[in-house]
């Protein structure tokens, strides 16, 4: 695969810039810029020359394969933060036959040397696109290998199972003692449980990683666009005395408590004959069906009255005007934290049950498991068998040992270079 580097820092000018190196050669090269390094795992200060041209001074590690992210000798060079000196040591290593690592090259190189797993990489995807605390925690769980430690735990109980059932298709002649039948059905049983529940937690941690929608509904002038105003505390969205000013989906995303949601400020909901402002109510409509939860302003307009779902959020606005009680003002703030206090604990609430599973990809593999898991305990012990290997294969695929190729463009693209 040849040896690559990257810039792991953000590129522009900043206090260090790192440059990493990954292949058989990066210790060969590293050390041609810099002279002997020793020790692995050390920090070293060193000049960086390529010949005469003194580089940069830098702290300088290698990193033996077998103990390095990728699992490939590795070496790391901490330059100065200026752009021109990163770009002129780049050039040496470019000289030197090395290129340019491509999106994701690290990571996928880690993954094909077995330091991380499938899930694990989507994790460290997740981890790296966090926006919010409940992103951080979700991706940081799976990146740390949680997931994929689950994975094998049930896998050891299904080959367990097995194990069980092989033994007694060998004697088949003699009667299957009453207490292996019952361990078969209760490894069984217990995997498929367990499975379950990271399945019925996916919808949650879904939508933690993904982030939440709430739009905000209801007729023109009732007050969306200013209320939007004021949870994003700037103006955002165009506020005038005219209706149907709003004639498309106006978003803001935000971190809610840390969880991430991005409102929605839609057309007012009403009959009219400009078809600009139909457009723009037919959007409305559609990403209101779409969102997670709909939070109606003012009266509920009777073009809007067929949007409300179980769950959804109801408000009185313009409570500067109209002095009435519980209503929120987007002119004076009153009511306003509050608001954003209840839209929290209703998705807080729908998130407390979140597994692990948080990709689509992973969701389908443990559903796949979960459904051939589906067999009557007192099966004949050759059908019990497949059922065990056919899951088995399920939970190889959730952590990428077999079929990976299929979500390599997928998963890796993703990545920013140098990761």
């Amino acid at each position: 695969m040849g040896t690559i580097f990257a810039e792991a820092t953000p590129p522009g000018r900043g206090g260090v810039s790192i440059i990493r190196l990954s292949g058989a050669e990066a210790r060969q090269v590293g050390e041609s810029l810099c002279g002997n390094l020793p020790e692995a795992r050390h920090c070293y200060f060193r000049l960086i020359r390529d010949g005469d041209d003194l580089i940069d001074q830098a702290l300088v590690f290698r990193f033996d394969a077998g103990s390095s992210f990728t699992g490939e000798e590795s070496f790391e060079f901490q330059l100065h933060g200026a752009p021109v000196v990163a770009r002129r040591l780049e050039a040496a290593l470019i000289s030197r036959g090395l290129r340019r690592a491509e999106p994701g090259e690290f990571t996928m190189r880690a993954f094909m040397s077995g330091r991380m797993d499938l899930a694990e990489v989507e994790g460290l995807s997740d981890l790296l696109a966090a926006e919010t605390e409940a992103q951080r925690k979700l991706a940081a769980e799976t990146s740390s290998g949680a997931l994929g430690k689950l994975a094998e735990s049930w896998r050891s109980d299904l080959l367990n199972a097995g194990a069980l059932l092989t033994a007694s298709i060998d004697f088949a002649d003699e009667e299957i003692p009453d207490d292996v039948a019952r361990d078969v059905g209760q490894l069984i049983s217990s995997v498929r449980e367990s499975i379950a529940t990271q399945l019925a937690g996916f919808p949650a941690s879904a939508r933690l990683r993904e982030g939440f929608e709430v739009a905000l509904v209801g007729a023109p002038n009732a007050g969306k666009s200013s209320l939007l105003n004021a949870f994003a505390r700037r103006d955002i969205a165009i506020v005038t005395a005219q209706p149907g000013t709003t004639r498309d989906v106006v978003e803001f995303s935000a971190d809610l408590r840390g969880l991430p949601v991005r409102f929605l400020d839609t057309a007012g909901m009403r009959q009219t004959s400009d078809d600009i402002e139909k457009i723009g109510v037919e959007r409305a409509r559609k990403r209101a069906e779409e969102a997670d939860l709909r939070l109606f302003v003012g009266e509920i307009p009777e073009d809007a009255s067929d949007l409300i779902r179980d769950g959804d959020m109801f408000v009185r606005s313009k409570a500067d005007l109209t002095g009435e009680a519980g209503a929120v003002s987007s002119v004076t703030g009153i009511g306003i934290e509050e608001l954003l206090d209840r839209i929290f604990d209703v998705l807080q609430e729908r998130v407390a049950g979140a597994g692990l599973a948080s990709h689509e990809r992973q969701a389908e593999a443990l559903a796949r498991a979960a459904a051939a898991l589906k067999i009557d305990p007192d099966a004949e012990p050759e059908f019990l068998v497949e059922a065990l290997r056919e899951a088995g294969q399920y939970l190889q695929r959730l952590v990428g040992k077999i079929d990976a190729e299929d979500y390599f463009d997928q998963v890796f693209s993703s990545f920013c270079v140098g990761k």
